[in-house]
């Protein structure tokens, strides 16, 4: 009970709102904990210092998917030697967000990395995250570190790497979060890792300066609902594991948010009207609770979206 009270609390502050904390320098460093929750002989989830990190080990080395905020690099690597002594082959990063490949930079240089085409564009970039306070320019340490932990590979729809028990597909189902986030799937372990389309169940942080949408996020989220086949298990961006099932009502209530933002545009209410008239529909027990800045920045992307859509 207690740990999913520290959850809740977790995700009611914002993923990406905590990692921007974390990406502040601070006055005292605060220890570096990672938790470590095994799903598989081969398979670890690795939480803390940003988004949820999976560790994948294969016959011939380790895939790791995401590697977390500046500075969370090494001690990644450091618990992943307590996991394996393999060497770490391949990073896949489902998204562009800082809390999610920060720690590249960090990892060996002989290591492939892959994302999807759009976010090697937006890692390039490293635009400030719609929807999070801006605190001046934003960093790039992509930049800083002369390209290092910079994609070497990338794939548009499909990409499986590797055969048989090691084998990992990566797809993407269009916009949603970003526009370019990546679905990683372990099929032998009947798990997929989903990166932050599904952080968790709340109110997903649409970032248009990365391309996300919330016009869309509803459909890409039924396509990998309805195209990924065998899974049990699915890794969220910052939350808990959760099931296929799960995903389709992440996806409803997605595709009933867009409704009741038309609606509400349609009827003339302005982005602060409409956020304090809507409340989150009893039915979707567990989510939330909804955090105002999230609630309109989400909102004014939407309203940006259809007002263009009928110019």
């Amino acid at each position: 009970m207690r740990r999913s009270i520290v959850l809740g609390v977790l995700l009611a502050a914002g993923a990406l709102s905590v990692a921007v904390g974390a990406y502040q320098p601070a006055g005292g460093q605060q220890p570096k904990v990672i938790e470590v929750e095994k799903l598989k002989d081969n398979f670890w989830v690795l939480k803390g210092g940003g988004g949820n990190s999976s560790v994948f080990v294969t016959t011939n080395g380790v895939v790791v998917v995401d590697t977390k905020n500046p500075g969370w690099g090494q001690p990644l690597l450091d618990k992943i030697k307590e996991l394996t002594s393999k060497p770490i082959t391949t990073v896949i990063n489902t998204h562009t967000h800082f809390d999610h490949v920060s720690g590249n930079v960090e990892f060996p240089t002989n290591i492939d990395i892959v994302v999807q085409e759009n976010t090697k564009s937006n890692m390039e970039k490293m635009a400030p995250v719609t929807g999070l306070p801006s605190k001046g320019p934003t960093p790039n340490i992509f930049k800083e570190n002369n390209g290092k932990g910079m994609p070497k590979r990338t794939f548009k729809d499909r990409l499986s790497i590797g055969k048989g028990a090691d084998q990992v597909d990566l797809y993407y189902f269009g916009r949603g979060h970003t526009n370019g986030d990546a679905w990683v799937v372990f099929p032998a372990l009947r798990i997929m890792a989903a990166g932050d389309i599904f952080a968790g169940k709340n109110l997903p942080l649409l970032d248009a300066n990365n391309g996300g949408s919330g016009v869309a996020i509803g459909d890409s989220l039924a396509k990998a609902h309805s195209t990924v086949k065998n899974v049990d298990t699915i890794v969220t961006g910052h939350s808990v594991q959760m099931t296929m099932n799960e995903l389709k009502e992440f996806s409803d209530f997605n595709k009933e948010f867009l409704a009741a933002v038309r609606d509400g545009k349609k009827a003339g209410k302005s982005v602060d009207e409409l956020a304090a008239s809507w409340k989150m529909p009893p039915k979707y027990t567990g989510y939330g609770p909804v955090q105002e800045p999230r609630l309109k920045s989400n909102l004014q992307v939407i309203y940006n979206e259809l007002s263009k859509s009928t110019n």
